[in-house]
């Protein structure tokens, strides 16, 4: 059975290196890698995307509205990226712990997550 497998990934590595080496353009067009790169860029080299940090008048709305639900000291503010179109505020709490207070673009808390990973 291994032997069934191995045959057809190795006419595809062969097949695979010899497209390369006889393509004149593999060698001259570098813009898949630059598209990796830019990929690349866009998240924290542990495989997630970097989230946008909150600016201005839309930082401050946010922070106060999930402040008014769990009172406590703000650590960051960012448009969610595992929730696209909501707002992520993380918030240390006074009562001990920090929680993730999830915002819609009307500043209503849509949902939480605690330290302890609980998503509400």
């Amino acid at each position: 059975m291994k032997l069934k497998l191995i045959i057809p990934a190795a006419l595809l590595v062969v097949a695979g290196l010899s497209a390369c080496s006889t393509s004149p353009e593999a060698a001259t067009t570098p813009a898949a890698n630059q598209q990796a790169t830019a990929a690349d860029d866009d998240n924290d080299g542990a495989g997630e995307t970097k989230e946008e940090p909150l600016t201005g008048e839309l930082k401050e709305k946010a922070e106060a509205a999930a402040l008014a639900e769990f009172p406590g000291t703000v650590k960051k503010s960012e448009h969610d990226a595992e929730r696209p179109g909501l707002y992520a505020v993380e918030i240390e709490k006074k009562s001990g712990g920090e929680v993730e207070v999830y915002l819609d673009t009307e500043f209503k808390v849509v949902g939480t997550k605690d330290e302890d990973g609980d998503k509400d």
